[in-house]
């Protein structure tokens, strides 16, 4: 078998995450506020879980299901490793956050995550989504071609959630749920937005990437663009955060099944009428 393409430089990113002088992270906070609401949906106990993110020091100990507490083991997503060491079929609950859009082989790793769960054992993830930044994609793509008269890869690509149900059931999951959650934020410049993703340790974190730093021209080029196209009356310029959600179960012989074609002991006639 071939490996899949080398895209996302980890130790790039394991760098950028390491230079940051804040831990402050609203993407992190606003991901877990929706995990608790999602998670507190479910009324089951776990009794092994793992979490999985970036900066593990920093994400909860603890979740909460409807039934209570849940002690989580926290799993640092980028500690230099393509995969972290995990044992085979001990868990029932595996939480990836904020991870698996920086990830090659997304299919085989999330296999692999599968692997580590017991039978009706549940994966719920959240990742950065295709929509994300496309204002700041498309400032840079104008700005290199007027300045070099081509394009270099400046945003990393992200999955869309139209795919994210298919990775899921390519992996071996049952039940697969795939949904997602639009933000807009703004900032007072696109400088500013450029100077949060630093300081989220966000930056460019592609192993294709120019090797030529982004000049004055490029970056003031680039935010005459972006100003240009995504700036609202009071002059601050939008930007888009889109999180994609998925979850699915390890197959267990406990769990619903759908119906068989042609089982159905009512038909649409009964149910509309004759006409």
């Amino acid at each position: 078998m071939t490996s899949p393409p080398r895209l996302f430089d980890s130790e790039q990113i394991a760098r950028n995450l390491a230079r940051r002088k804040s831990h402050d992270n609203f993407v992190r906070d606003l991901v877990l506020e929706d995990l608790a609401d999602r998670l507190g949906a479910h009324k089951r106990d776990f009794s092994r879980a793992i979490l999985i993110g970036p900066d593990a020091a920093t994400l909860p100990e603890t979740l909460f299901t409807a039934d209570g507490p849940v002690k989580v083991h926290r799993v640092e997503a980028f500690s230099g490793d393509d995969f972290p060491a995990l044992p085979e079929g001990e868990h029932d609950l595996v939480v990836s956050l904020l991870h698996l859009q920086a990830v090659d082989d997304v299919p085989g790793h999330l296999a692999r995550l599968r692997r580590s769960l017991r039978p009706d054992g549940l994966l719920m993830a959240a990742f950065i989504g295709g929509e994300s930044l496309t204002e700041l994609r498309e400032a840079f793509l104008a700005a290199d071609v007027q300045i070099s008269g081509g394009a270099s890869a400046r945003v990393a690509p992200m999955a869309q959630v139209r795919d994210a149900g298919a990775l899921l059931q390519r992996a071996g999951f049952a039940l697969p749920v795939a949904d997602v959650e639009t933000h807009r934020v703004r900032y007072s410049s696109p400088f500013a937005l450029m100077a949060e993703l630093k300081a989220l340790g966000a930056s460019n974190p592609l192993v294709d990437k120019s090797k030529r730093l982004a000049t004055r021209s490029l970056l003031t080029t680039a935010a005459a663009a972006y100003a240009e196209r995504d700036s609202d009356p009071d002059g601050r310029v939008r930007a888009t955060l889109e999180i994609i959600w998925i979850a699915g179960w390890v197959p267990h012989e406990s769990q619903q099944k759908p119906l068989r074609p042609g089982s159905a002991s009512v038909s649409m006639k009964d149910i509309l009428g004759k006409s």
